[in-house]
């Protein structure tokens, strides 16, 4: 189906779930992961999940259970440890939240924010060559700059970082500098000495 784990994709998963063999005979892994992504990929809610994945409340407990214990967390590092590192790019994309996710309780804990379109949550990513992620972050409505600290500060020598004018900061050209990267951020429109991001660049070339 649409949104199952090729063979390619659960053969690199599979070594990173928990394992507990004694006790009950699990749930296939396999099928418990195509129904999550089938949730997350489609927005249905839980209980509109095909039978085909078993029933919605392993899938779901799964899903929570694996969350709290890092797991997802886990994967994600691992995955992105054989990132591309020539060039990497960031930016930040807008999305709605599900109308079920609208109303969950403790409110100051759901990373979300208001706009004219509704509740939003803004995702940070940083992706290599090949658009694969790297780093995520979901912190609200925050700027666009304030996760680079994080998101950032991991960049190898010789990586080129690509970004749009939201980034244009010399502490971020900085950032970059002293990780022995370089960040190539064209200059906002407003800005007063456009020689300043030049000479981080003419810094790093020499």
């Amino acid at each position: 189906m649409r949104y199952e784990l090729s063979d390619y994709e659960w053969t690199a998963i599979k070594p990173m779930l928990p394992n507990k063999p004694r006790g009950v005979p699990r749930v296939n892994d396999r099928r418990v992961l195509n129904g999550i992504f089938w949730v997350l990929r489609s927005g249905a809610p839980w209980r509109d999940l095909p039978q085909t994945y078993g029933p919605r409340t392993t899938c779901h407990n799964r899903f929570v259970r694996w969350r709290r214990a890092g797991v997802w967390d886990q994967i994600m590092e691992a995955l992105a440890a054989g990132h591309d590192a020539a060039v990497q790019m960031i930016d930040t994309s807008i999305v709605r939240v599900h109308q079920h996710g609208a109303c969950i309780a403790d409110g100051n804990h759901r990373d979300m924010g208001r706009s004219r379109g509704g509740l939003t949550r803004k995702i940070h990513a940083v992706v290599d060559t090949k658009c694969m992620p790297v780093h995520l972050a979901t912190p609200g409505e925050a700027h666009d700059d304030r996760l680079c600290s994080a998101l950032l500060s991991a960049l190898l020598p010789q990586t080129m970082l690509l970004a749009d004018r939201g980034y244009d900061a010399d502490w971020i050209r900085e950032l970059a500098l002293q990780q022995g990267a370089w960040a190539n951020i064209p200059p906002k429109r407003n800005r007063k000495d456009r020689s300043a991001s030049a000479c981080i660049c003419i810094a790093r070339a020499t």
